[in-house]
């Protein structure tokens, strides 16, 4: 217990250093957030984007978790789309740098890097397009041969839970999802917020064949007024999946989800619910 207590301190405290680097609206430091921990930050070059990662020097697993980042600063205010789509506090760049499993976190796309490709619509309309999730698996690819391993645990947060399971569609050594406040079906989320629809950006809840027989498990903020439980549910209507586990916790978009992620993050996920 005071082993699990504190690895819960350690995520805590890391997430709040993350939080308090993000005042002011100052994009975050990577290298100074990640300093004294096993984590370094390692630029991915892929046939449309640079991205930003932190890596650990080696990994001695088979299995490799990767922590994706959400849309971070998108948006500066509900009618203007910010310059640059670094985030300012991350949730899961804390976890990621606190977890003592073979860990690596990965920005999204124009997040702390700008590439050429860079334009607006790629943290916006088509903050899930295919050039989008191609990038990222580009980026899964090079993980896997730096490293060796044989499969993925990927952990989503936000608009990163749509990125992780449209990888799990399209990818075979995928062997399970989580997500944290994730935006798992994004159509029902414009629908319910009365946004406009992401033109040109895949669903997740399209690709049900793929996704039905995926081991997830999906964390839901009941105080979440960003992406309400109400789109996961519309998310898991339409998939069905045979192998997923919900948890409710009382956390906004933001925070409130260390707790309950320490206490199921390496839990096996139940199937047959």
């Amino acid at each position: 217990m005071v082993h699990a207590r504190g690895f819960l301190q350690q995520a805590a405290t890391l997430t709040a250093l993350v939080l308090l680097a993000g005042c002011a609206a100052q994009p975050l430091d990577l290298a100074k957030a990640s300093a004294g921990s096993p984590l370094k930050p390692v630029a991915v070059s892929t046939s449309t984007f640079t991205l930003q990662t932190l890596q650990p020097l080696a990994v001695n697993s088979k299995r490799l978790r990767v922590y994706i980042e959400g849309d971070g600063r998108a948006w500066i205010t509900s009618r203007t789309v910010s310059n640059d789509p670094t985030p300012t506090t991350s949730m899961t760049l804390g976890f990621a740098l606190s977890d003592p499993q073979p860990s690596v976190y990965m920005a999204r796309p124009c997040q702390f890097i700008r590439s050429a490709n860079c334009t607006q619509s790629v943290w916006t309309t088509a903050r899930f397009s295919n050039a989008v999730v191609q990038a990222q698996s580009e980026v899964l690819d090079a993980l896997k041969a730096r490293y060796g391993v044989q499969g993925f645990e990927l952990v989503g947060y936000s608009g990163g839970a749509a990125v992780a399971l449209l990888l799990a569609a399209r990818r075979s050594d995928v062997l399970q999802v989580q997500t944290l406040a994730g935006n798992i079906d994004p159509l029902a989320w414009t629908q319910l917020k009365v946004l406009t629809p992401l033109s040109g950006s895949l669903n997740p809840a399209d690709y049900a064949e793929q996704l039905t027989k995926l081991p997830q498990r999906h964390f839901i903020g009941a105080n979440d007024k960003v992406v309400p439980q109400a789109v996961s549910e519309a998310y898991l209507r339409k998939v069905r999946p045979s192998c997923s586990e919900t948890v409710s916790v009382q956390a906004d978009h933001h925070s409130g989800f260390e707790a309950s992620w320490l206490a199921n993050r390496n839990r096996a996920i139940t199937c047959g619910n």
